[in-house]
């Protein structure tokens, strides 16, 4: 049966972003991407006066639209990017806190994809940091959705029987890569655990904090398939959140658990319509304390 919606529940909001008209900074292709989000975070940052949006905090940046999108538009003077996976964790190490990001654009240049190729390239043990972010990047083009968790599939087909190739678009990715070394001044990232890291700025009136874990509280939807780390303690999320001195935002999937979560730490949630990879319709849950913003 389905649940009734807590009180003060508002329809979503039927606007759905065109996620072509939002300008692609990163990367990666990653699953639960919040690309369809970055309007409503202008939106939000916006509205905050800029001493209390000094530093941007994304905990859960994996392939970091966000983050990015805010470095880029100067939304806020510092984005700290962290992130727990080291796969991930080695391509943003390698653009942003090392000399090598250069070398990574052109390694993506001049490399042939070729199941041959790319075999060779995965099979390499005991490799470099800036390697290790290479090999990354092309396992994320070539596995089915960008997924980087252990068993992910390879594509077979890709867009027009293109196969491997079908997602490697080398001029594309190494452009985004040299403009994000372009600005990495405004950038750090910090290789961690988000639950051990957001108390560190949790007295910092002037940091704001993006939430987007790539976890499901419900457990419904395959975020185990989806990443390499799929277990998180969504209460003690939460009630780190409800410790910050700053503003936040968090995004999940609309589900009762999280409603309940958000309703018991009294935080507001806000539904917003929103297409996934496969174009289907569905809806988002936007929690914070407020929305006088939206």
């Amino acid at each position: 049966m389905k649940q009734p919606p807590l009180p003060g529940f508002v329809p979503p909001d039927k606007k759905i972003v065109n996620v072509a008209s939002v300008k692609h900074r990163s990367p990666f292709r990653y699953p639960g991407g919040k690309t369809w989000l970055v309007p409503r975070i202008r939106q939000w940052l916006q509205s905050l006066p800029p001493n209390k949006r000094r530093i941007f905090i994304e905990p859960f940046a994996g392939g970091a639209i966000v983050g990015l999108t805010v470095a880029f538009e100067q939304l806020a003077e510092q984005v700290i990017l962290i992130e727990l996976d080291k796969q991930v964790a080695a391509v943003w190490q390698t653009i942003i806190n090392t000399e090598d990001g250069e070398w990574l654009a052109q390694r993506i240049q001049s490399f042939e994809m070729t199941p041959e190729n790319v075999e060779m390239l995965l099979a390499q043990k005991n490799t470099t940091l800036h390697e290790r972010a290479f090999q990354t990047i092309v396992r994320n083009r070539i596995n089915r959705g960008g997924i980087l968790a252990p068993g992910a599939g390879k594509m077979k087909h890709g867009e027009a029987g293109k196969g491997l190739a079908s997602r490697w678009y080398p001029n594309t990715l190494s452009r985004r890569i040299l403009d994000i070394v372009s600005i990495r001044e405004r950038l750090r990232f910090i290789q961690g655990n988000a639950l051990e890291i957001i108390p560190q700025y949790a007295q910092e009136a002037d940091a704001v904090f993006f939430i987007d874990p790539p976890y499901t509280a419900a457990g419904k939807n395959p975020g185990h398939r989806l990443y390499t780390h799929s277990e998180l303690d969504h209460e003690h999320l939460f009630s780190l959140m409800a410790e910050v001195k700053g503003h936040f935002l968090m995004t999940y999937h609309d589900e009762q658990q999280v409603r309940n979560l958000a309703a018991k730490f009294r935080f507001e949630t806000r539904t917003i319509a929103m297409k996934n990879t496969h174009h289907a319709e569905q809806t988002e849950l936007l929690i914070a304390r407020n929305f006088d913003w939206l």
